[in-house]
C-alpha cells in the first residue's frame, strides 16, 4: 500500500517537473522564444487541455452517471458549468498579467508585474492539478471509469504542455531584467499548486464519494475556460495564427493518442 501512495505521489508531481524542465530553460536559452514558436506552443498547450477535458474527464463523468438513465448528462452539465463560473471568479478575482500585456486583469493591486504574471500562470494550472488529483481519486474510490493506465496518461499529457509553459514564463522574465536563478524559481513555483489541488481533489473526493463526476466536469470547465479565454485567442492574434491551429491539432492528437492507447 504504501508503495502504490509513492506511486500516486510521483505521477502528480509530474506536471511540476514538467513545468520545472520548462522554467530550466532560462539556463540554455539566450533569447526570447520566437513570437511563431510561441504561437506553436500556445496552441499545443490548447489542444492537448482540450483532448484531456473531453477524453479524461467528461466521458468518465457521463459514465459514472449510467445509472441516472436519461438524466445522466446533469453531473457532467452542472460540474462542467460550475468549473467555467469558478475560474470566470477567480479571473475577475485575483490580480495578474498576461504574457505580451502590460494591462493587468483581475482588482487592483500594487503587485509587481512579474509577480501578476506567476499568478496569471498559477491560475491556469489549478484546474490541471484538480483534473489529475480526480482521475485518481476515481481509482482510489474503486470505480472502473478511469485506469491507472488513463490516469497516467493525463498526467504525462499535462506535463508534457506544461513544458513550454515552463519556458514561456521564465524567459520573459530575464529578458526583463530579473536573473536567471530567479526567473527559474518563479516558473516553477507558478507549477507548485499543481499537487497542491491535485492532492485536495483527492481528499474531496474520498470524503463525498457521489461528487466524484461532478468534480470531473468542473475541472474539465475550468481547462476549457483557460484555453478559451486565455491561450487561443493569444495564439490567434496578430498574424500566422494557423501556427496556433496547427499546433492545437497535435496537441489533440497527442492527447487523445496517449488517453486511447493506454487508457
Amino acid at each position: 500500500m504504501g508503495y502504490y501512495k509513492m506511486d500516486i505521489l510521483i505521477v502528480i508531481l509530474l506536471p511540476l517537473i514538467g513545468t520545472t524542465l520548462g522554467a530550466g530553460c532560462v539556463f540554455f536559452l539566450k533569447n526570447d522564444i520566437k513570437p511563431l514558436v510561441q504561437k506553436g506552443l500556445l496552441g499545443f498547450a490548447s489542444g492537448i487541455m482540450v483532448a484531456a477535458a473531453v477524453w479524461s474527464l467528461l466521458i468518465p463523468a457521463l459514465t459514472m452517471s449510467d445509472d441516472m438513465g436519461k438524466l445522466s448528462f446533469i453531473p457532467a452539465v452542472v460540474g462542467f458549468g460550475v468549473g467555467m463560473l469558478f475560474l470566470l471568479v477567480m479571473d475577475i478575482i485575483i490580480p495578474h498579467l498576461h504574457i505580451d500585456s502590460d494591462k493587468p486583469e483581475g482588482l487592483k493591486s500594487s503587485l509587481k508585474n512579474k509577480t501578476m504574471l506567476v499568478l496569471a500562470v498559477t491560475l491556469h494550472n489549478i484546474p490541471e492539478g484538480m483534473a489529475v488529483g480526480v482521475t485518481f481519486a476515481s481509482l482510489g474510490l474503486g470505480r472502473n471509469d478511469i485506469t491507472a493506465a488513463g490516469a497516467i496518461a493525463l498526467s504525462i499529457g499535462i506535463a508534457i504542455q506544461n513544458f513550454p509553459e515552463g519556458a514561456i514564463i521564465s524567459l520573459p522574465l530575464k529578458s526583463g531584467g530579473t536573473s536567471r536563478k530567479k526567473a527559474f524559481l518563479l516558473g516553477m513555483i507558478s507549477g507548485v499548486v499543481e499537487p497542491i489541488a491535485a492532492l485536495i481533489t483527492i481528499l474531496l473526493a474520498s470524503i463525498v464519494v457521489p461528487i466524484l463526476p461532478y468534480l470531473l466536469s468542473f475541472a474539465a470547465g475550468a481547462m476549457i475556460y483557460v484555453v478559451v479565454e486565455e491561450l487561443i485567442p493569444e495564439a490567434s492574434e496578430g498574424e500566422h495564427s494557423n501556427i496556433g491551429t496547427i499546433g492545437f491539432a497535435i496537441g489533440f492528437m497527442i492527447m487523445m493518442v496517449l488517453d486511447v492507447a493506454l487508457g
